[in-house]
Formats: structure tokens, sequence, C-alpha cells
């Protein structure tokens, strides 16, 4: 996936600089071209020397020296490229984007480049933790560039937790997987549901479920990465939206209901990733509900079935759905499946550690109509939502 790509490595100054030269090397062994600028505190950790020789390429430090070919290099570089990945990336270079400020060649160059950039945060747990980086990364992904990690673990200042720079070989594959889903889906037009639905009981209180979310947002931003035109319809959560998606909120099934239908006729792919409610209460008390010692009766009554109504509604459209069981995983999604009359059915067990509500990772299986099967391990829900979307653009060209 990366042959013949044009690759920019920023490397700051960090204990985790010298990883950077296992990324260069990974990089060109996958057959892309690797150009490399670093700030000068990273040269204080790693020679320019070791990263000319991993890269085959000049490597850029100074914002004013004797330029290596005739152009404006930061300008030229910028243009070049088909993707910047800065790794590590120190609290203080992620402020520096955050702002905007250029004041080295590395800096410049990130002001100046329209390329997907890819960052990967390496510094010390308190540090990330602070409330400024972590604005600063929230910002930062609301303009589009892609957060890799950090991991978690023991850090050369000694102390233990997230922080830690990922993998080179986990930076390695987030390109992969980004350049193999790039371009996919162009001109398609996608809408994903997300989050657990939340009935009202009363002014205070309602009836919701665990789900963070996480999952179907995963999905909105591979499907944009992809290419497509994305709409996420999403109950309450605190999540960000991913870039380039149109965010519609809603609240309850019934709201969910309305937004999924008035653009469902429009689409070509869609999601149903929601854990929406399937009861709500019959009544919704005007005023909190005091408790008085005896017992509260709530009469319930069905949600509509958004699923089942896309399943009789659809003829062009390719349509997935999520089945979170905590029993009989393939019996229950199978059926479901046929009931729901879905083209693609993402079956997961949520009693398992790694895949049920809130996790950051997720393990799925993908049935479909045909009786295949596809187990995929646990993975981040970012990379399962990516193996998703080239399922669907394999399947979607086939239908066509």
């Amino acid at each position: 996936m990366l042959r013949g790509k044009k690759i920019l490595v920023g490397i700051t100054g960090g204990i985790a600089s010298y990883k950077a030269a296992d990324v260069v090397s990974r990089l060109r062994k996958q057959g892309a071209t690797v150009y490399v600028a670093m700030t000068k505190g990273a040269t204080e950790f790693i020679a320019p020397l070791t990263l000319r020789t991993l890269s085959g390429h000049p490597v850029y430090v100074e914002m004013f020296e004797e330029p290596k070919v005739w152009n404006v290099e930061h300008i030229a570089l910028a243009e070049a490229v088909d993707a910047v990945l800065v790794a590590p990336a120190t609290a203080n270079l992620l402020a520096k984007m955050t702002v905007g400020l250029a004041d080295d060649f590395l800096s410049t160059v990130l002001l100046a480049t329209k390329a997907p950039i890819f960052v990967a945060p390496a510094m010390n747990h308190n540090m990330y933790h602070h409330p400024t980086t972590q604005e600063n990364l929230k910002r930062l992904q609301e303009r589009s560039v892609r957060i890799l990690g950090p991991a978690t673990g023991f850090q050369a200042c000694g102390t233990d937790g997230d922080g830690r720079m990922s993998e080179p070989q986990d930076l390695v594959e987030a390109l992969q997987s980004f350049f193999a889903t790039s371009g996919l889906l162009a001109g398609k037009k996608a809408l994903v549901t997300a989050g657990g639905t939340q009935e009202p009981l009363d002014p205070v209180r309602y009836l919701g479920n665990r789900s963070s979310g996480r999952m179907g947002f995963a999905v909105a931003e591979a499907l944009r990465e992809a290419g497509a035109e994305t709409i996420l319809v999403s109950a309450p959560n605190e999540l960000p939206t991913p870039p380039g998606v149109r965010r519609i909120a809603v609240m309850t099934a019934e709201e969910m209901h309305a937004a999924v239908m008035d653009e469902f006729a429009h689409m070509d792919i869609v999601v149903k990733a929601a854990a929406v409610a399937d009861y709500r209460p019959l009544a919704n008390a005007e005023q909190k509900i005091k408790k008085d010692g005896s017992s509260l009766t709530l009469e319930l009554v069905p949600t509509p079935d958004i699923l089942a109504e896309c399943g009789k509604k659809k003829e062009r459209q390719f349509l997935v759905g999520f089945a979170a069981e905590t029993e009989k995983l393939y019996e229950h999604a199978q059926a479901k499946m046929q009931r729901k009359n879905v083209d693609m059915l993402v079956a997961n067990d949520v009693t398992k550690p790694g895949a049920g509500f809130g996790s950051p990772t997720n393990i799925v299986s993908l049935l479909f109509p045909n009786g295949k099967k596809i187990d995929l391990p646990q993975m981040n829900k970012l990379d399962v939502a990516r193996r998703l979307v080239q399922e669907i653009a394999e399947r979607l060209s086939e239908k066509e």
C-alpha cells in the first residue's frame, strides 16, 4: 500500500527520537520514498547522518541553510509528499501546530502542506494529561490531523502510564491502512449512526445503555478517509466529530429514526452502529419523580426499528447492521441478519474483554447473507472500521 508513496517523517526532540530510525527503515522496506525533517532538539538524540543513510535523502533541519536543491524547500517538500508522519511528536510541537506557529523547518512544512498529517505523541504521562495538551489534541483532530497513540508502559523518566510513542510497526500499519482505503469510496454518500439513545423518564432521568459511540465514530472517520461524503447521526456523547464528517445530534430513538429516514434515500451506504433503545417509557413525567418508599412500575412501549425499516426500503443502498450479543453470538447474529435484510452484519460478544462497551478495542465477526463469515482479531476500533470499509467497498462494487 505504501509503494511509490512519498512520506515525510518529522522528528522532534524526545527520548523516543531513536525509534524514528526504525520507522524510516520500515517505510522504505514497504516501497515508500522517505524524507526526513528534524528539529534541532531531535538532533541531540539521534544524528541526522543516521536518518540520511536510512532514508537515502538529505535530512532537513535548518530553515536558512544552503538549499540542497534550488527551490523554496519547505514549500516544495510540503507540496510533494503524500503524507506527513511526526514521530515522536512532543507536547511543544503539538502546541505549535495548534496555534499555527512556524519557527523552524518542520513546523513550517506542517503549516504549508495539504497532505494528510499523522502525529505520534510522546511525552511524560503528566504532560500528556495536562488540560492544555488534551485541548491541543482535540483541536488538531478537529482540523483533520490524525492522532496515533500514545501507547502505555514504562517511560524513560521512571513513570508508568500512557505517553509512550506508539511502536514503529503500529505507525507504519496505520499509514498502510489509511492508503488501503483512501479513495475507495470517492463519490459515495454514507450515513452512520452511533452511540446509545436516551429515552426520558422525567426531566432528570432517562433509560439508556452503556454504548460509548466509539465504534460508530470510528466507522464514520474511516468512511470519510475512503472519500465518502459522510453523515454521522449521533446520540449524546462528548466524542469529537471526525474530520470532514457532518454530525446530526439526536437524543431518542424517535429522533434518530427521523434523522435517518430524512437522509436514507440519498445514501449509498448506511451503517447502523448505534445502540438504539428497544423500548421507551409510555409516559414522560413533567416533574422529577420523587422517591416515596413504594415500588415504581414503568410501562414501556416499543421504539421504531430503524434497521428493519431501512432493510425494507433499501434499493441500491448497502446496509450494514451491528449485533452486540451476550450469548449465542452467531445464532442470534444470523437470525438478525435475515430478519433485518442487511448486506453485512458486524457481530461481537460484549462480555469478552477488549470487546465491550467503552473499550478502545473490539473483537468482531463479519457475517454475510451468502453464509461467509470473517473473524477479525482484537483490534483498535479505527482499524476495525477501516477493515469494514474495505469489505463494504469490495461488495458495493459487486452490487453495481
